[in-house]
């Protein structure tokens, strides 16, 4: 996270200032239906033979005075994604074998690479949310100056962060095995369709 970033952060949590209120959270997210995207292991880039990604295009609406930085930690710590961080998307290839992800795109855009090296690429802009499931690999093709993304991952995950080539993928695709299916969708809570999308192909 950018020193400029911590510091508004921090700022924002001691003040309130920019923040959301627990009421507002819901009408400040417009229903959308998930794009899905399933990925197959490529040899280098496991994804996850299981689990789609979703990509909920426009769902955040923006609001003068709340920080859409803000929006997304509090609404996908209201729905168990914690560990949120501030950033962009790294523009090399990795993945998370131990652990799903949320990323929700708060200002600018960007070209993203999702599934590996045979994946696809797909243009998020602010307002967007991808949750990518544990082994989907991700790496930023371009961007906006001005892109700024809130990632998360499910309460109690410790997630790595491996590059294909940087770790044994027999062992990678026994973790991605084992990771649980969430008990939320990070934008729309237990009854979201990211939890029917998960469960129905398992």
């Amino acid at each position: 996270m950018s020193f400029p970033e911590q510091i508004k952060k921090a700022a924002e949590k001691v003040t309130g200032i920019g923040r959301p209120s627990a009421d507002d959270l819901a009408g400040l997210i417009n229903r959308r239906t998930p794009r899905l995207y399933q990925f197959e292991d490529d040899g280098k880039t496991p994804n996850n033979p299981h689990l789609p990604l979703a990509h909920y295009h426009d769902v955040l609406q923006a609001r003068d005075g709340l920080d859409p930085a803000a929006l997304c930690e509090d609404l996908f710590a209201a729905n168990g994604w914690r560990g949120a961080w501030r950033n962009g998307i790294y523009p090399f290839l990795h993945f998370h074998s131990n652990a799903h992800e949320v990323l929700g795109i708060a200002r600018g855009e960007a070209r993203v690479q999702f599934g590996g090296d045979k994946g696809k690429t797909l243009t998020v802009a602010a307002g967007d949310v991808v949750v990518l499931p544990a082994g989907t690999g991700h790496r930023r093709i371009s961007a906006s100056d001005d892109l700024l993304v809130v990632g998360a991952y499910p309460d109690g995950a410790d997630y790595d962060q491996p590059k294909p080539g940087e770790v044994d993928l027999s062992e990678a695709r026994k973790r991605i095995a084992k990771v649980a299916v969430p008990r939320q969708d990070p934008v729309y809570g237990a009854d979201g369709p990211l939890i029917e999308a998960w469960r129905g192909p398992r």
